[in-house]
């Protein structure tokens, strides 16, 4: 006999908690991605489509934030003029249910040395790092011979802005492809005049030629002849940061020697960078979101880049005519609910979106504040070695936001800085632990290895091991495999391939 199966159908109550994002916090979440550039668009888009929407006639200028290094309380006091508290805390929870990869950005490094530079520099210039220095010689007064050594010279200049090829290579390659037949004398002639183009620095063939070209510039002062002996006659010391002993040889007292490594340390190493690009890559265009200002005292601060953003405002026609409709809403037509449903969800999308800008501002202050206090040192003195491991988490834990709060603003967003324009993502960084638990900033690692490879024998490149056991000596003991790791993410090749 066939067993009959019987189907059996049952209520159960089952308690389960999950989490949903409003609209609001979607769109939140998506302007807090967004860099000042595409931003603005944003918010021209919103503006053509909602007519609720309206800009102020007057605009404000940047929003100077306080002094984020040295107040550890300040924090607080943002958030409290903001009253948002429940706001937040329900906001972020919604953005970290939609996660985020936390896929690492280039590196793209800006930098220059004086008030001024920063201040002329245009962010959204096209022209490649060839072209701006062309511009420059165009200036000059030099016959056609000149004019065609200085052509390439600058195309011979490396990434940094130094030249590095031997000026009698130069010699020969003039007269093999381009039939200039001239002397090395004669083309230190032109590269002098190379030299006095702008960045300060520009054209060196050495790091020390290149600090004394930047120090050249400097108003004659007992300081600037400091300078000028430092790296003249104690350039050892000085690259290897024997502080002491320079302060022996120069016969100085504490607070000069103070004074004097702080204005060596705003001598720029890479004056190349200061254009903005490299030959043969491909210009990339930066506005940056963050104004970071560090004064000589050592005070830092900050400002939101406002662009070319207005304040927004609900229009006035909209709000009379949505209270005219609420007040005799009773004995409205069809046709006159209708227009009042429009105008409410016109005037509800408006507010909503200012609320969201307001948003942005104050998330994007709080986390560049906590960058700013985890990486104090590196805006004391632009040194890449300054700047201390710190992940998202750090920073999320210091300003109470949601990891991917603190990705979505790494993300895209740049800060310009009096040593540079870097991305939020240059600040971060993992750390490596030594055996006996010492934590040490992976990229400061990877700073010395860069220099020992660059210092090296071409002839006789290093292996790993040997890499391993300078580092070790300079105080960073780490594994022969991380060396390796270090070497490849850096996009240097094995040591038979660096011949």
């Amino acid at each position: 006999m066939a067993q009959e199966q019987i189907q059996e159908q049952r209520l159960a109550q089952q308690q389960k908690l999950t989490q949903t994002i409003t609209q609001q916090q979607l769109l939140q979440t998506q302007l807090i991605e967004l860099p000042i550039t595409q931003l603005m668009e944003r918010i021209t888009a919103e503006l053509d489509d909602n007519p609720a929407l309206e800009p102020s006639t007057e605009e404000d200028g940047p929003e100077t934030m306080p002094d984020t290094a040295d107040a550890t309380d300040r924090q607080d006091t943002t958030e409290d003029n903001y009253e948002q508290e429940e706001r937040q805390s329900a906001f972020d929870d919604a953005l970290e249910s939609l996660g985020r990869d936390d896929e690492e950005l280039p590196v793209y490094t800006a930098g220059y040395n004086s008030q001024q530079e920063r201040e002329s520099m245009d962010y959204n210039q096209s022209q490649s790092f060839y072209d701006q220095l062309t511009e420059q010689m165009r200036l000059l007064e030099l016959s056609d011979e000149e004019q065609s050594i200085m052509e390439y010279l600058i195309g011979s200049l490396d990434e940094d802005g130094l030249l590095r090829k031997p000026l009698h290579s130069i010699a020969d390659e003039l007269a093999i492809y381009h039939n200039i037949d001239v002397t090395e004398q004669q083309i230190e002639q032109v590269l002098f005049k190379l030299q006095e183009l702008d960045p300060a620095g520009i054209g060196a063939r050495t790091l020390q030629e290149c600090l004394l070209l930047q120090i050249q510039r400097r108003e004659p002062s007992h300081l600037k002849e400091l300078m000028t002996r430092t790296v003249e006659d104690y350039f050892e010391l000085f690259t290897k940061k024997h502080w002491n002993r320079l302060q022996q040889m120069l016969q100085l007292s504490d607070i000069q020697t103070d004074a004097l490594i702080s204005e060596l340390r705003k001598l720029n190493p890479k004056p190349g960078t200061a254009l903005g690009e490299v030959v043969g890559r491909s210009i990339q265009q930066i506005t940056p979101d963050f104004i970071v200002d560090t004064q000589d005292d050592g005070t830092v601060t900050f400002s939101l880049n406002s662009g070319d953003i207005p304040d927004l405002h609900v229009s006035q026609s909209f709000t009379d005519t949505l209270k005219a409709y609420q007040t005799g809403k009773e004995n409205l037509s069809r046709q006159m609910k209708e227009a009042l449903l429009y105008t409410k969800k016109k005037v509800d999308a408006a507010q909503g979106f200012i609320e969201a800008i307001r948003v942005r501002r104050h998330t994007l202050a709080v986390t560049m504040h906590a960058i700013i206090q985890w990486q104090h040192r590196f805006f004391e003195d632009g040194d890449e070695a300054s700047l201390r491991p710190m992940i998202l988490k750090d920073i999320a834990a210091k300003t109470g936001l949601a990891l991917s709060t603190i990705s979505r603003v790494s993300n895209s967003k740049y800060a310009q800085t009096r040593w540079g324009t870097f991305p939020l993502r240059y600040f971060f960084s993992d750390s490596y632990k030594t055996s006996d638990g010492e934590e040490l900033s992976t990229r400061r690692i990877k700073t010395v290895l860069r220099d020992i490879i660059e210092a090296e024998d071409k002839r006789k490149p290093l292996s790993d091991d040997a890499l391993k056991t300078l580092l070790a000596e300079k105080g960073y003991p780490i594994a022969r495999r991380t060396v390796a790791k270090y070497r490849e993410q850096m996009g240097i090749p094995v040591a038979r391939m660096r011949k």
